[in-house]
């Protein structure tokens, strides 16, 4: 039985596996220019970020319908499920698919058919966060969140991903004031490949509570000490890093540093298909490069649930983190 634990960093477009790649382009009539799921995965070797976002949103074109979105989103949640995944909090992108001519509600209502009935299906429970791409326009957020509005019910938070350098926190400061007052939890891909300077910005202009992957705060001792001091969760996504070469060897990952200087650090998967692992495969994967202990194993999957935005169900919560404590290592 997998270690319990809690995955907050997962973008349900990256979970499109080839063979549902090919099923849903044979679905809905769209041709994909790959003769088969062998030659489609060996096109998942990237040289660094944009390349795999290039491959990521020319994909999406196979997600068309709300059955679609139910069925990516189905597929994530047994895998999930088998790895120990007790709760989700799982990112979408509606601007890539408002670009192929899909309405907020075919994305948010087929996600739903499937998160709705997780519990049941998976026993994992499940939280949707939307976000915004970040080379898009500030505009286009701000639609985006409006877009939303008759959704709010299902949506718990706001995000913010894609390409991260020349596109600073604060071009977003006035939607995420506006989730804000709307009661929507906030959390920002930063310090990724973009500077530490971006993981400040984050925190400072949009008031996020989590930031998504944050790798490169290690630059900056101040800025270990503050989120050390503040207790911001950092979403880390280690095979994702090593994929996108934001380092170049696991055994390369400071996540070792990280736990060490007292970092609230959990272990994701990021985009799992393109990737090469689901989130148990991230923490089998840094237990072997990085010689963590069984302790260190339990204080990542402990640090999931308390980064979690369960803060409308902490017997929940305490429950999970109970099955954290009596969790036997093999």
């Amino acid at each position: 039985m997998p270690l319990p634990k809690a995955e907050l960093h997962l973008h349900i477009e990256g979970t499109l596996e080839p063979e549902l790649a090919f099923e849903l382009a044979a679905r809905n009539g769209v041709e994909l220019p790959y003769a088969d799921t062998d030659e489609l995965r060996k096109a998942y070797q990237f040289e660094d970020l944009q390349s795999f976002l290039n491959l990521y949103y020319e994909l999406m074109a196979v997600l068309r319908t709300e059955q679609d979105f139910a069925d990516l989103a189905d597929a994530y949640l047994a895998r999930a499920a088998a790895q120990g995944v007790r709760h989700a909090e799982i990112f979408f992108d509606p601007q890539a698919h408002f670009a192929r001519g899909l309405t907020m509600g075919t994305v948010v209502e087929g996600l739903w058919r499937a998160l709705g009935r997780s519990e049941e299906n998976h026993g994992v429970s499940t939280k949707l966060i939307m976000c915004f791409l970040r080379d898009e326009s500030a505009d286009s957020a701000l639609e985006t969140l409006e877009a939303a509005r008759p959704y709010l019910d299902r949506i718990t938070g706001i995000g913010l991903d894609s390409a991260e350098v020349g596109h600073p926190p604060v071009k977003f400061r006035e939607v995420y004031e506006a989730a804000a007052g709307l009661g929507l939890r906030r959390v920002a891909h930063a310090g990724e490949e973009g500077p530490p300077a971006y993981i400040t910005e984050a925190l400072d202009v949009l008031g996020v509570e989590r930031i998504d992957h944050g790798l490169r705060c290690m630059e900056d001792p101040e800025l270990v000490e503050r989120l050390v001091r503040e207790r911001v969760p950092l979403t880390l996504c280690p095979l994702s890093n090593v994929r996108l070469r934001a380092v170049d060897v696991l055994a390369d990952h400071p996540l070792p540093a990280m736990l060490d200087a007292g970092l609230l650090c959990t272990v994701n998967s990021d985009d799992p298909a393109y990737f090469g692992g689901y989130v148990a495969d991230n923490y089998h994967a840094v237990r072997d490069a990085l010689g963590l202990t069984r302790e260190q194993m339990r204080e990542l999957a402990r640090n999931s649930f308390r980064a979690s935005f369960l803060e409308d169900d902490e017997e929940r919560r305490a429950r999970y983190l109970a099955e954290v404590e009596a969790y036997e290592f093999g």
